[in-house]
């Protein structure tokens, strides 16, 4: 298969799995936290930043890159990799979560989804078909057959509908894809919080023999304790020797507590998004600097992190440059941000490999704030 899973070991103390995913343009190791870069770019970091805080495969988004600029230029640069200087691996979602979140008026039919540009408003038409074909031009490593994402929270009746359809369209993804000896397509699997449905995406999805099975339709409203719940039923369902995504999932604990549960990949715009608003992950917890008591600290953001930002700048310097709109105070966010999730992760493969794991999880939730009560996640 082009793309293969290395199990390495599992922690003794709680079942986490530590291990290697091998791709066309190399392997990462997993657990391992994904940065997303929607357009061909993550938001203010260049391929160099991210490579020098060990990133080892980042996100595109077909939606987007479908839209602008669109997949034949893409395809006519050399491919993704090409076109944005990047040549570790990629990952591009299918383009679903984007077409139900993104546009107000859509249609959901066997077929497929009509839709409105989020931008221009002019009427579009996205299927199975379209989003390998589009996929297959941008040349990521791993691509995502195009599910249906419903709304949280839907009832019984409509998720087995749903369940049921993305399973058909799974069907018709595997057979659209045309370059299964150079790309690797995962299934994913779907059912909201029954466990029911889940059981029953898992079988459809397991029986088409993806090469990567991802767990879809977790972070979109429900709590942290319902997640976890659902990740426990629905992670056994899924094939040892491949590797398991959780879509979407970004905060330090959910991370921690997805990888105890036998996740190897996560990805979320969390860490790149919230940087953009001045606010830090840090070793004692979230912190906003550009709040006004940080106006005469001369401190890093945290200082117990040798990232570049956190070397070379202070929070007051930070704080000024974020209220002022300035591009760096944003880069340096960014910067310290998804350093602190992949060096977070590094962490997590070292307690693995030393199966202590759960007591990482404890001392780090301590220290950063998530037993208290009504602690934000992130």
């Amino acid at each position: 298969m082009t793309i293969t899973y290395e199990f390495i070991k599992s922690c003794k103390q709680t079942g986490a799995r530590l291990g290697k995913v091998h791709t066309p343009h190399g392997s990462f190791d997993t657990p391992m936290f994904m940065p997303v870069g929607t357009m061909a770019t993550v938001k203010t970091m260049s391929p160099e930043y991210l490579k020098e805080m060990n990133a080892q495969i980042i996100l595109s988004n077909t939606y987007h890159l479908w839209l602008r600029p669109g997949e034949d230029i893409v395809k006519d640069a050399g491919g993704l990799h090409t076109f944005m200087n990047w040549d570790r691996p990629i990952l591009t979602d299918s383009g679903g979560f984007q077409v139900f979140s993104l546009s107000d008026m859509r249609e959901i039919t066997e077929e497929g989804i009509h839709f409105r540009h989020h931008l221009s408003g002019e009427k579009l038409f996205f299927f199975p078909e379209k989003a390998m074909a589009i996929q297959n031009a941008l040349g990521s490593d791993i691509m995502m057959v195009l599910d249906e994402c419903p709304p949280y929270p839907a009832s019984f009746e409509y998720m087995k509908q749903s369940v049921e359809r993305t399973s058909r369209w799974a069907e018709r993804s595997l057979n659209a894809h045309q370059r299964a000896d150079t790309q690797g397509l995962f299934g994913i699997i779907q059912g909201g919080e029954y466990e029911e449905l889940r059981k029953q995406s898992a079988r459809d999805i397991t029986s088409l023999g993806f090469p990567g099975y991802a767990i879809g339709g977790l972070s979109v409203g429900e709590s942290k304790e319902i997640m976890n719940e659902v990740l426990e039923f629905t992670t056994p369902l899924m094939p040892t020797e491949k590797p398991r995504y959780l879509m979407g999932v970004g905060s330090p604990g959910s991370l921690i507590e997805g990888a105890m549960r036998g996740i190897d990949m996560f990805d979320c715009v969390l860490p790149t998004r919230i940087a953009r608003n001045g606010t830090c992950m840090t070793s004692n917890g979230r912190l906003v600097v550009r709040n006004a008591k940080y106006a005469r600290d001369y401190t890093p953001i945290d200082p117990n992190c040798d990232c570049y930002a956190c070397t070379n700048y202070t929070r007051a310097y930070v704080r000024h440059l974020i209220n002022c709109n300035e591009t760096f105070g944003f880069q340096l966010t960014t910067y310290h941000n998804l350093y602190f999730l992949l060096n977070l992760m590094e962490q997590v493969r070292t307690a693995i490999r030393e199966d202590r794991l759960g007591n990482f999880k404890e001392d780090f939730f301590e220290q950063y704030g998530l037993n208290e009560p009504g602690a934000k996640s992130f």
